[in-house]
């Protein structure tokens, strides 16, 4: 899939088990500050407990999120991030599971776009379509930006944000 976004035309690919390493690095450049605040641990701790927090969500995603698309996002064939996303999540609604780009490719207009083409696709299904972000994301005001509405809370913590199509 094809996606062009600005003067910024990504790929969309199925992950495969050749793109482990650069998923896994994807994943840790999110809690790249959070790590920062952990002053007791090596490198070498924080990169193995990265890479295992990595391995416990990509099997959790797997087995649980069946059916999902999980796409790697790439630009002129280098990988810049990864999209997830369940068109019939529980039979009702698109879920984004997760969208995550590497810091060089944030704030360039690629995650809005895309995001919009999940919207339209969601549109299309005459469906709406959810993400769970957690409260102190900075992604959460795009969210808001592009319509997404609060509509539950977890623990203080992870708010489940929903658009809806228009009628």
């Amino acid at each position: 899939m094809k996606v062009s976004i600005k003067d910024n035309p990504v790929q969309l690919r199925p992950i495969s088990d050749d793109d482990l390493e650069v998923l896994s690095r994807i994943y840790a450049s999110t809690r790249e500050e959070e790590m920062k605040r952990v002053p007791d641990w090596s490198a070498a701790q924080v990169k193995a407990f990265l890479e295992q927090q990595f391995g416990a969500q990509h099997e959790y995603y797997q087995k649980n999120y069946l059916g999902a698309d999980f796409r790697v996002i790439e630009q002129e064939g280098q990988v810049i991030g990864r999209l997830y996303v369940q068109k019939d999540f529980m039979n009702r609604e698109v879920r984004i599971i997760d969208v995550t780009l590497l810091p060089p490719w944030r704030n360039r207009g690629i995650g809005s776009g895309l995001l919009k083409a999940v919207m339209q696709e969601a549109a299309r299904l005459h469906r709406p379509l959810t993400i769970h972000v957690e409260s102190y994301n900075p992604a959460k005001q795009l969210y808001e930006r592009l319509g997404f509405k609060k509509v539950s809370e977890t623990n203080g913590v992870y708010h489940l944000m929903q658009w809806q199509p228009s009628a």
